[in-house]
């Protein structure tokens, strides 16, 4: 069974940080490309920010220079660190696990369960 569970989310005040984290489990970790997607009032779905499986790594604008995405495949955990946080990053935070086999037309994607994040004074 496929699970991707994410912490780490909560009430924090504008300039503040928090760190979510998301373990998974029932597939391999290291070859799969991870993402944090937010769902946001105003926005809808957007990606925050993207970690390929050999480390590469890509932003939203709106979060670039104050989040950092980061893996650790020994613990099957992926993170981000998210500082000078302003009201607009309120949302509820989802991790995605994605991979295309080779020379397959399909590919693997899995979502967690979404962890919220509420930026206010």
């Amino acid at each position: 069974q496929v699970l991707l569970v994410e912490s780490g989310g909560g009430l924090v005040q504008p300039g503040g940080s928090l760190r979510l984290s998301c373990v998974g489990s029932g597939f391999t970790f290291s070859t799969f490309d991870m993402m944090w997607y937010r769902r946001t009032p105003g926005k809808g779905r957007e990606l925050v920010a993207a970690i390929t499986s050999r480390g590469t790594t890509n932003y939203a604008d709106s979060v670039k220079d104050r989040f950092t995405i980061s893996r650790d495949n020994a613990k099957n955990t992926v993170y981000l660190q998210m500082n000078s946080l302003k009201s607009e990053d309120t949302g509820v935070y989802y991790c995605n696990a994605d991979m295309k086999p080779d020379n397959a037309d399909y590919r693997h994607n899995y979502w967690g369960q979404g962890t919220q994040v509420t930026v206010s004074s």
